[in-house]
């Protein structure tokens, strides 16, 4: 097999100042925290260069909704994020639902990260987050359901 030319998916946990990564293996069976990016100017410049290295070829992105499934400050924000990602990039985007995504994570760091410095890092949050969401993803996809839940915006 031809691990050079394998492609994988990439989730982002999307925040004002931060932004979480995660990628999938190249056979695209598990997720993994990859990287948590500054929401700043180079952005844009950042995202493209990892869709380029790691051969990213759909994005998770994760869609955040109050308990109630009503939009939130932080809905419209992610909304913004993703028209500009349809804008700037020729690549599947689908939105996925993030709830419960950050406390996961924050359970995840405690029980494996033991140096109590490391676990307040909020990027290894924001990472881990990304990597639930793409888990939930992948397997939605790997227990055989066709339309896995989503949103689609209008």
């Amino acid at each position: 097999m031809d691990f050079e030319n394998l492609t994988r998916i990439l989730a982002i946990d999307f925040g004002t100042k931060r932004i979480g990564l995660a990628l999938t293996d190249p056979l695209m069976t598990f997720s993994y925290p990859y990287k948590t990016i500054a929401n700043d100017q180079k952005l844009w410049i950042t995202l493209k260069n990892v869709i380029d290295e790691m051969g990213i070829k759909k994005i998770i992105l994760g869609y955040p909704v109050k308990e109630s499934g009503e939009k939130s400050t932080s809905t419209v924000n992610v909304e913004k994020f993703h028209k500009n990602l349809i804008e700037k990039y020729q690549i599947e985007i689908i939105l996925w639902d993030e709830r419960y995504t950050s406390v996961i994570a924050q359970e995840n760091i405690m029980n494996s990260v033991s140096k109590k410095s490391k676990r307040r890092d909020k990027g290894l949050l924001d990472q881990n987050s990304a990597a639930i969401i793409l888990q939930e993803y992948l397997r939605t996809i790997e227990n055989g359901k066709n339309k896995p839940p989503q949103y689609e915006l209008l």
